[in-house]
C-alpha cells in the first residue's frame, strides 16, 4: 500500500483536521441520502471508523471494513471500549482481490478510499454485489488535481482525484443509476486547497450483466 497506514493507525484520530472532515463527509451523507435506524451500512477503507462512528446515531447494524492491520486493531480498540457500536462487524477485506462476503448492505459508503485503488470496476462490482436492489452508494473523494496532493509521498502511484463524468461512466457500467455529484468539503495542505465530492448513486440490479452472490439466472 502507498502510504503506511499500519504506522499512521495509533494516532490517526489525534489531527483535529481528520476529525472534523470524518464528520463533514457524514454530514453531507446524512443530508444526501436520509438513513434510518433500520440501514444496513457497510463503510468500505474505514480506517479507524470515524465517519461511522459519526452515522451511528442514524443507522442500524455496521460493518467496518479496513484491509490495514493497524486501522483493524484501532477498530477492535474501540469496538471493547464502547466508542463503537456493540455489534460492529470489522473485516479485512480489499475488494480488489478478495471475493464479496455473502452478505447484503442497504448503504455503502467509502470516504478518500477509491484514489488508492489503481482499478476500480472489479470493486465497484463488488459493491453492486454486496448491496440490495435499491441500496445506495455513496463515495467522498478527491475532485481531480494536478497531483500534487500526495506530494509527501513520491511512491504513491493512484488516482490523482476524479474527473466527475469518467467516474460517473464506471458507476454506471457497474449497475448503478441516478449518479450525482455535489461539493463536499476542501482539504487545506500547505502545498495546496483540494475540494472533495459526494458522489451518490442507486442500485439498479436489472443492469448488472453476471449473476450476484447466491442468485441463479436461467
Amino acid at each position: 500500500m502507498p502510504d503506511d497506514f499500519d504506522e499512521r493507525a495509533a494516532t490517526w484520530d489525534d489531527d483535529p483536521d481528520t476529525v472534523q472532515h470524518a464528520r463533514a463527509a457524514a454530514d453531507a451523507i446524512r443530508a444526501a441520502v436520509s438513513p434510518q435506524r433500520s440501514t444496513r451500512l457497510l463503510e468500505y477503507g474505514a480506517g479507524t471508523g470515524l465517519t461511522s462512528q459519526a452515522l451511528a446515531d442514524d443507522v442500524g447494524a455496521i460493518t467496518l471494513a479496513e484491509p490495514s492491520t493497524g486501522m483493524r486493531a484501532v477498530l477492535a480498540d474501540k469496538l471493547a471500549a464502547g466508542t463503537l457500536p456493540g455489534g460492529t462487524r470489522i473485516w479485512d477485506l480489499d475488494l480488489s482481490v478478495d471475493e464479496p462476503p455473502d452478505a447484503q448492505f442497504d448503504l455503502i459508503v467509502t470516504v478518500m478510499t477509491l484514489h488508492h485503488i489503481h482499478v476500480l470496476a472489479p470493486v465497484l462490482r463488488a459493491f453492486a454485489d454486496l448491496l440490495v436492489d435499491g441500496g445506495q452508494l455513496c463515495i467522498v473523494d478527491l475532485e481531480e488535481e494536478d497531483g500534487t496532493f500526495h506530494a509527501h509521498n513520491p511512491d504513491f502511484d493512484g488516482h490523482h482525484g476524479f474527473a466527475r463524468t469518467a467516474l460517473a461512466r464506471e458507476l454506471e457500467a457497474a449497475g448503478f443509476i441516478d449518479v450525482r455529484f455535489e461539493p463536499c468539503f476542501r482539504i487545506v495542505e500547505e502545498q495546496g486547497s483540494y475540494p472533495l465530492f459526494l458522489a451518490t448513486c442507486t442500485l439498479d440490479a436489472s443492469t448488472v450483466s453476471e449473476p450476484r452472490a447466491g442468485e441463479v439466472r436461467a
